[in-house]
């Protein structure tokens, strides 16, 4: 999932600037890491990763023999929603807010051209005025695809499998592998608008080799590693000397390799005598975070897990007597002493499985194990965990120990189009904020910037306008139409309703003071109840009364007859208005005004939710995809090269210190 930054899409320097910073920054590579080669890792083959053919090139175009390691990065998972219970096998799912919120599927995601795994949260349209509680009442499943990431889907699997990609037979899982690049390839060219019979070619290339490279042997990460020489070249238009790898390959530990630096950061966690301050430093930097600290992997748990031929992927535990490691079934190796180095730990555990074993970092450490070794080259907003892996490193070696930095790379895809001669069918969610539903390829590299700010712009301005009259009026201002229609609409219903809402008001008014003539009245009537009584006590109660007395009681009582009269005429004359009133509020006239200016309310809503998704899909939907560019989109929108090449010149090198 692409990790959450803030970008600015101007400034972006000119093809000769970036070259020139580019020789510059490799110059100050191979000062302060002469000769370290660089690595390249990444759990699929079919995203961004052979874009990094580009830095192959540049390379050797400045003279330079650094080696260049692609590699897959072959010890995670593919995702698995938790709500499709025991069936088995794998299935490509859209990423949205709803029904999959959850999913993340770094080992098999595709997208078409202009795509990315640009979710539009529900938090979003919410941030943005969308009344979502009710669009899930009155529109049942509209969410799914207001929020879904347009143009991307990640292939996942179903049920209880839990292995990695290493381990991961690539016979069951290449139909949906196959089928879903189909579908992001067959989609892309669906929106090349011009000549599309080189694109076709290269498109038929692609599948093609795609097919004729599977076989039913082998896993998912084997067969992604035979790909990539083939796609560094479909992209690039040459073949660039790299070598493959697998991250298990690379930290294969056993009696050949446990001297190896790159487990440097291993034996921090490993040797008595700084295994204490390693793990206090690990638990400090991840504190606070959606990470765990030790204690939750267990008693004596490392930030490591160990990969073991048969047993799959689990967190390691050193304890004085045993190794413990919680793969779905956990593993133990008895110890005749205790591990108190990288030796011994490769000992015990070759012993125990043979030499196949891998000892991977969890998050922040695993860039810490490789890095003393290679250069890591990592697209712009790759890996959200640098940050605390250079805090760790910082609190576990002097300055003066240095890892290798990072390489960043940023593409500026979208202004590379300057040099290419093509047309374009923009997607559905695009065409509202560019204004057209074709564009060639120089006026998208030159306006999409402007467009971009425009729909942040647009967000920003639809928070403000929460009132459904003033988002109404807004939307007919801005899109004529059926909407200024619609705005003259609401107003007059307005107006009706303000009418109506005068003469409730009126009833209303009337009813308060009738009501506070009843409430007179009872007062009267529980007043002349008090007096009488008074009297009764005084003058007849056990006495004989007078004919004065007598007189005066039939007084209270034709008083209390003509109290009760005006009290019955008020109290009727308050129901009456109330029948009035309730007969405006319910008759069929007033419902009907209800309900056209709910419509048009709720017209409104469905515009607003459409607006957002537009705005968001284009305005960080296009960064994103900037960032990481499916590679093999470059060769069927420009079959002679061109995009790819000005793409490359056009790249922003930076190194990232790792201390």
């Amino acid at each position: 999932m692409p990790n959450p930054v803030t970008v600015e899409c101007s400034n972006v320097p000119s093809p000769e600037d970036a070259c020139t910073r580019q020789a510059e920054v490799l110059r100050e590579l191979d000062r302060i890491a002469p000769g370290a080669p660089m690595l390249a890792l990444g759990q699929t083959v079919f995203w961004d990763e052979p874009m990094k053919a580009g830095v192959v090139q540049t390379l050797r175009e400045a003279g330079s023999t650094r080696k260049f390691y692609a590699g897959v990065h072959d010890t995670d998972y593919f995702a698995k929603l938790p709500t499709e219970g025991k069936a088995g096998g794998f299935a490509a799912f859209p990423h949205n807010d709803t029904t999959t919120q959850a999913l993340w599927s770094a080992a098999g995601e595709f997208a078409q051209l202009f795509g990315s795994e640009t979710v539009v949260t529900r938090d979003r349209l919410y941030q943005a005025g969308v009344k979502v509680g009710r669009i899930a009442h009155e529109r049942p499943g509209l969410l799914d695809t207001a929020t879904e990431a347009w143009g991307w889907r990640g292939v996942v699997r179903l049920g209880d499998h839990t292995h990695i990609t290493a381990d991961t037979p690539i016979g069951p899982v290449f139909g949906s592998l196959y089928n879903t690049l189909t579908w992001a390839v067959e989609s892309s060219l669906e929106q090349i608008a011009g000549d599309k019979e080189a694109s076709r070619r290269a498109a038929d290339e692609l599948l093609g080799h795609i097919c004729d490279q599977s076989s039913t042997d082998g896993s998912v990460a084997a067969y992604y590693r035979d790909l990539i020489p083939f796609l560094y070249r479909f992209v690039s238009g040459e073949d660039v000397p790299i070598e493959t790898t697998a991250t298990t390959e690379l930290l294969r530990l056993n009696s050949n390799t446990h001297h190896l630096r790159r487990f440097d950061l291993l034996r921090k966690f490993v040797e008595p005598e700084t295994r204490e301050l390693s793990r206090q430093a690990y638990d400090n930097v991840v504190r606070g975070t959606e990470m765990y600290t030790l204690d939750r992997f267990g008693s004596w748990a490392v930030p490591f897990d160990v990969i073991v031929p048969g047993h799959g992927r689990g967190t390691l535990r050193i304890a004085p007597k045993a190794l413990v490691i919680m793969t779905p079934n956990p593993v133990f190796v008895t110890l005749k002493k205790p591990v108190e180095s990288v030796e011994d730990l490769a000992a015990a555990l070759e012993r125990k499985f043979g030499p196949e074993c891998s000892v991977i970092g969890k998050a922040i450490t695993l860039i810490g194990l490789l890095a003393r070794e290679f250069v890591f080259v990592f697209h712009e907003s790759a890996s959200g965990y640098v940050q605390r892996t250079r805090s760790l490193l910082s609190a576990l070696y002097p300055p003066e120990d240095r890892f290798n930095p990072i390489l960043r790379v940023k593409y500026s895809p979208w202004d590379a189009l300057s040099a290419v001669k093509q047309w374009f069918k923009l997607p559905e969610p695009m065409r509202g904020p560019f204004g057209t539903d074709d564009i060639c390829s120089g006026t998208f590299s030159k306006r999409w910037c402007d467009v971009v700010q425009s729909q942040r712009r647009l967000l920003s301005e639809l928070e403000t306008l929460r009132r459904p009259a003033d988002f109404i009026q807004w939307l007919a201002d801005r899109y004529h139409g059926t909407w200024a229609l619609l705005g003259e609409e609401y107003l007059e219903l307005h107006e009706r309703f303000r009418e109506l809402q005068e003469t409730i008001c009126r009833f209303q008014s009337e009813r308060r003071d009738v009501f506070a003539e009843i409430r007179n009245l009872r007062k009267r009537r529980n007043e002349t109840y008090h007096a009488m009584g008074v009297h009764w006590r005084a003058e007849i109660f056990e006495k004989e009364a007078t004919p004065e007395a007598n007189a005066r009681r039939q007084e209270y009582r034709a008083e209390l007859d003509l109290i009760s009269d005006e009290l019955s005429q008020k109290i009727g004359q308050w129901q009456e208005l109330l029948a009035m009133q309730e007969s405006i509020v319910s008759n069929a006239e007033t419902r009907g005004l209800h309900e056209r200016r709910r419509h048009i309310e709720f017209e409104a809503e469905l515009k607003r939710v459409s607006l957002v998704r537009d705005a968001v899909t284009t305005a960080e939907g296009l960064i994103h995809s900037g960032y990481r560019p499916s590679a093999w989109w470059f060769p069927l929108v420009s079959p002679d090269g061109s995009w790819f090449q000005e793409t490359r010149r056009r790249a922003e090198y930076y190194l990232e210190s790792l201390q």
